[in-house]
């Protein structure tokens, strides 16, 4: 049942101001000079909206220079992504009744979470297939925590798939991809 204050207003409305027109005709006046019509105002939202779309093409070339990559070299990737692979192997080949497993878990999480967000965005990275095969076993190991708890052990064909792409990640940052 609704309420009653939400059908009744609790203040009078007040009327909408009403909009005053300019006069468009003009009389001839004793003046010799013609009036020259003045151009329409343009809202300051479309003027503004103009000029942010076309300051980029006027600025020096030196000042839309982005870099290219986050991390400061290739080798900060490499290091990181093996760290990140001894991580994931340590903690994946854990038995089950290890009472170190809860922490290496959070640990390569913790590992795991700033890697991707440390290279997820750096658009030379994406393309590269030691990124590609790294994020998606960071994904299957980090969603098989998420959803079975840290002391799950991993199931051995999930575990031979993750084992199998850091494989592959490994010898792809060996090759420079």
């Amino acid at each position: 049942m609704a309420s009653p204050t939400l059908l009744t207003p609790t203040s009078k409305p007040t009327p909408l101001p009403s909009i005053k027109s300019r006069p468009t005709t003009v009389t001839a006046a004793a003046s010799s000079t013609p009036l020259s019509p003045s151009p329409p105002q343009q809202p300051l939202r479309r003027r503004s909206l103009t000029i942010s779309i076309l300051s980029p093409l006027f600025l020096s070339p030196l000042a839309l220079q982005t870099p290219v990559a986050f991390a400061e070299d290739d080798q900060e990737y490499v290091k990181d992504t093996e760290v990140v692979i001894s991580k994931v192997r340590t903690t994946i080949t854990m038995d089950k009744t290890d009472p170190n497993v809860a922490s290496a878990v959070a640990e390569l999480r913790d590992a795991s979470n700033s890697w991707v967000a440390k290279y997820r965005r750096e658009k030379a990275l994406l393309g590269r297939a030691s990124f590609r095969d790294m994020y998606s076993a960071l994904n299957a190991v980090s969603g098989h925590y998420i959803s079975f708890g840290p002391t799950a052990p991993i199931p051995a064909k999930r575990k031979a798939r993750i084992l199998e792409e850091m494989e592959t990640a490994e010898k792809a940052l060996l090759r420079g991809r």
